[in-house]
């Protein structure tokens, strides 16, 4: 009876090792791409990367970009509108994690005004000013845009 005992205990013992030993490799797989980070256009979130990454590669620039910072973190900037991916690798090209990037909507509070079929958006909070949206019409992104660029260079000289 003592030795049937000992027999399932250890039937147990390698029973509970194999799960250990399966949940750590749980942990340790990359990412899924299905794990999706949500950033608001013109923000910024922050990421944590796995250990190790040599290369980060995203799917389409023009939505999302990101810049590694010391600690592992790394800060996912919404660009525009849409999904795309990213993929970390290490130094032998493996892939380490992949994640999907959604770019959603500003969540100030945004006028849209349309003249005729050129659109126009204000941030109204609590005033309304100029807020350039990918499909506003390019007069009114291209002027409001270019007031930007010239306010920042003479911030930058000290005007």
């Amino acid at each position: 009876m003592a030795a049937r005992f000992a027999y399932c205990g250890r039937r147990l013992a390698r029973a509970l090792a194999g799960a250990a030993l399966l949940a750590a490799a749980l942990m340790t797989a990359p990412a899924r791409a299905d794990e999706t980070i949500k950033v608001r256009v013109d923000e910024a979130t922050i990421t944590k990367l796995p250990a190790h990454v040599a290369t980060i590669v995203i799917g389409n620039p023009l939505i999302a970009d990101v810049t590694v910072q010391p600690g592992g973190l790394l800060v996912i900037t919404g660009k525009g509108y849409g999904t795309t991916n990213m993929i970390a690798l290490d130094q032998a090209g493996t892939v380490l994690t992949e994640r999907n990037i959604q770019v959603v909507a500003a969540r100030d509070k945004v006028v849209v005004v349309y003249r005729g079929i050129d659109r126009e958006t204000y941030s109204c909070a609590p005033e309304c000013e100029n807020r350039i949206t990918l499909g506003d019409a390019p007069a009114y992104f291209d002027a409001a845009l270019g007031q930007a660029g010239t306010r920042t260079v003479h911030a930058q000289a000290g005007h």
